[in-house]
């Protein structure tokens, strides 16, 4: 008896010591990292696992912490800023590239079209950017995978998750390849996120047809006793009003959130959050740790063995110590010609170097970027002296672009947007772009050329031809005033070529050579009627330009973060042709050569930024030594102007005109809701002289009062996906007018100017 005593003792405490198991993660979008908190309070309570299988959100979390993560470097990292720009669908402002963008347009909606394929239909398959995702999960998931021969099984804990394939509409084992590019599957939400191929497969979130893989627990590692952390159930029974339920239902195959009662427990966190949630991800962990808690007693009773924490860490520590260190050597391509492949090998090793981490990262970045590539998705291989090769599946964007917008307005500046680009990359980036504006305030038609070489400084080449018409007369009556212009139409065109290098990642350098001419026609009586001819303005001549800029502002209108730095020098040489009109006091014909130089500083920073407040300091300063033209209003209208406010470029404002003026201003802005903003713009301006005159040829400069002149913006904007709407109140102290009330949707942006 006293044998069969040890004997029996031996043997249960040999299958203590044996007893296996397994952790099953379901999907669940933001809900899903309470699993994170489900890892916490397991590890804390030393219950151990050993292996994992996991869906969408759930295989993110799985794969971290088979891959070495502890459940606190999970936590940190889905917590933070860089995990929330993820979220977003959006690159961090470092990671962004000012050179490749062009002059801001008012493009509402872009779409693009293969020259090959134009008897297509082509419809967006993502609304997320997946840029930063796929680098992520790369950086941490990649490396561990080819140190293990990317064999799931080897890692500190053997992983496998499941994907979607919707072609055969099965739910697909993940067990082997690259790590990061299983998990990205898994996670790739229908139309929210770009999908990606394995082994010729479309694959896309795991959780469409099997969102709770214990089967693939059962029936790949069949362990002693099953730990489920499930967030997720099955879709409500479709309506007929909500066709929303009628697609989730349609896609969606219902999966079976259960476990056999003698083989596990399920854990059921109660996160209180939505699965595109991301903001409130703490709030999930936590409900995965307290549900747990719960639950440990029950735990302990099934599972006898205990896990080692220290010798886990130790473990983890040594599992950690493999390939972890970034180091490129070479880069192949996928899905790319022979030109095209040069042009992307030369944008990440632009000198057959190798790349550290920090290079690889800044080139990868530049290089999603770019306009002519609509896809990367990297992944790596290890090679023999124990650098990686990068390989990056790459898809060109589409070589057509047609972009439509521009501005709707309570007042008569509605303005219309056209766009149309061909971009081709072979072993340089090229495109050719037209675009027009049309209304009855604006209309500007512009062509540009562009030639971008792969060095390791880009360089970019422009040529551009652009015509601008503004006429002030149809847009606005408060012109009839004193001294001021009544009628307004002014005519420019210039064509010229530019080169361009960035400085670091979010600067430029533009050098720019232009000519130009400028025809302006104005009334300065209000006593005209329509046999009168107007006052006549012409300036013929060139302009060259120095243009440095650093922008890591968060939108094109209406920013509420970041930082802009901007600097311009130029030097304008021209003859002007002026000649009177009927109503003009004085009869005058004038030829004048002019030259002078103007230099132009901007900055504007955003020295507050949380979720629900924004402060930002905004400065513009000019210094120019124009000479004077034949009349004041000619005068006026070549004359640089201070105009903070997107409204301000609609009306003719002499007040704030000057060649010589800063201006000081103050950015208030509550995000009462998200993207929807109350905002208060507060401006100071400061002319040291001012312009007048005694009779309509006798002009002078008069010493300006200090800070006589301010003016300021109110407004309630909603940035929504497809352009901002906004409702704003202006206040301009010297106009008859003062208080200006406009609603309006879309942007109000236009070309350049010719010399301003």
């Amino acid at each position: 008896m006293k044998q069969f005593l040890i004997l029996l003792f031996l043997l249960l405490s040999f299958q203590s010591f044996t007893q296996k198991v397994g952790l099953v993660l379901s999907g669940g979008g933001a809900m899903g990292f309470a699993h994170i908190g489900v890892l916490k309070a397991l590890e804390e309570n030393r219950i151990p696992i050993d292996y994992i299988t996991g869906a969408s959100s759930g295989a993110l979390v799985g794969a971290m912490y088979a891959s070495g993560y502890s459940p606190l470097e999970i936590e940190r990292y889905v917590k933070s800023d860089r995990f929330k720009t993820i979220a977003d669908g959006t690159l961090e402002s470092h990671n962004k590239f000012l050179f490749y963008n062009e002059d801001e347009d008012a493009d509402i909606i872009s779409f693009g079209i293969s020259l090959d394929s134009l008897n297509q239909r082509i419809l967006p398959t993502k609304f997320k950017n997946s840029t930063l995702l796929d680098y992520q999960t790369l950086v941490y998931l990649g490396t561990v995978s080819e140190y293990v021969n990317n064999d799931f099984s080897k890692l500190l804990v053997p992983f496998q998750c499941v994907a979607s394939d919707i072609t055969t509409k099965k739910s697909v084992l993940l067990n082997s390849g690259k790590l990061n590019e299983a998990v990205r599957a898994s996670m790739t939400y229908p139309f929210f996120i770009q999908p990606i191929k394995i082994n010729n497969q479309l694959l896309f979130d795991g959780g469409l047809y099997n969102n709770f893989p214990s089967n693939i627990m059962e029936s790949s590692f069949n362990p002693d006793f099953i730990i489920g952390s499930n967030v997720s159930s099955n879709a409500s029974p479709p309506s007929e009003t909500d066709i929303l339920s009628q697609i989730i239902n349609m896609t969606v195959t219902p999966t079976n959130y259960s476990i056999p009662e003698k083989k596990g427990i399920i854990i059921t966190p109660k996160t209180g959050i939505t699965t595109f949630n991301f903001n409130e991800i703490d709030k999930a962990i936590q409900s995965g740790y307290d549900e747990t808690i719960k639950i440990i007693d029950s735990l302990r009773r099934h599972i006898k063995r205990i896990e080692n924490l220290e010798k886990l860490n130790e473990r983890r520590s040594k599992f950690n110590q493999i390939g972890r260190k970034i180091i490129i050597s070479a880069v192949e391509t996928e899905n790319t010609n022979f030109s095209s492949e040069y042009f992307i090998k030369k944008s990440i090793l632009p000198n057959k170097s190798i790349l550290d981490s920090t290079t690889f990262a800044k080139h990868y970045f530049r290089l999603s970027e770019n306009p002519g590539v609509d896809f990367l998705y990297p992944s790596f291989k290890l090679l023999k002296d124990s650098t990686y090769k990068l390989l990056l599946n790459s898809r060109k964007s589409k070589e057509l672009t047609f972009e439509v917008g521009g501005l709707f307005s309570s007042r008569s500046i509605n303005t219309g947007y056209l766009g149309i680009k061909i971009n081709r990359i072979h072993k340089r980036d090229y495109y050719i772009k037209a675009e027009s504006y049309f209304g009855k305030f604006y209309g500007s038609a512009k062509i540009i050329g562009s030639l971008t070489f792969p060095t390791k400084i880009p360089i970019t080449l422009q040529s551009y031809y652009v015509i601008n018409r503004w006429d002030y007369y149809k847009s606005l009556s408060s012109f009839f005033e004193d001294v001021k212009p009544s009628f307004i139409i002014q005519n420019e065109n210039y064509f010229g070529a530019l080169i361009k290098t960035p400085l670091g990642n979010n600067g430029k350098f533009i050098l720019d050579y232009r000519k130009f001419d400028i025809i302006d026609k104005y009334y300065q009586t209000i006593n005209f009627t329509s046999k009168d001819t107007s006052d006549f303005t012409r300036f013929d001549g060139y302009c060259l330009k120095v243009h440095t800029e650093i922008n890591t502002l968060n939108r094109k209108q209406f920013a509420s973060s970041g930082e802009l730095y901007s600097l311009k020098i130029k030097y304008v040489k021209g003859l002007e042709d002026s000649e009177s009109g009927s109503t003009a006091s004085n009869k005058y014909i004038i030829f004048k050569n002019h030259s002078w130089i103007v230099g132009q500083f901007e900055i504007q920073k955003f020295i507050i930024n949380h979720k629900n407040y924004h402060f930002g300091l905004h400065c513009k300063s000019t210094f120019s030594t124009q000479s004077l033209f034949a009349n004041y209003t000619a005068s006026l209208l070549s004359l640089q102007e201070f105009s903070p406010f997107p409204d301000c470029q609609t009306l003719f404002l002499p007040e704030y005109r000057s060649t010589k003026f800063i201006g000081l201003g103050v950015n208030n802005i509550f995000s009462i809701y998200k993207n929807i903003d109350l905002r208060t713009d507060i401006y100071l301006y400061q002319p040291f002289r001012n312009l007048n005159k005694t009779n309509d040829i006798s002009l002078y400069y008069e010493k300006a009062k200090l800070f006589s002149e301010y003016l300021f913006s109110t407004s309630l904007i909603y940035s929504s996906p497809v352009g901002p709407i906004r409702l704003t109140a202006n206040y301009f102290p010297q106009q008859k007018n003062p208080i200006n009330l406009l609603f309006t949707y879309g942007y109000l942006l236009f070309n350049e100017r010719a010399i301003k």
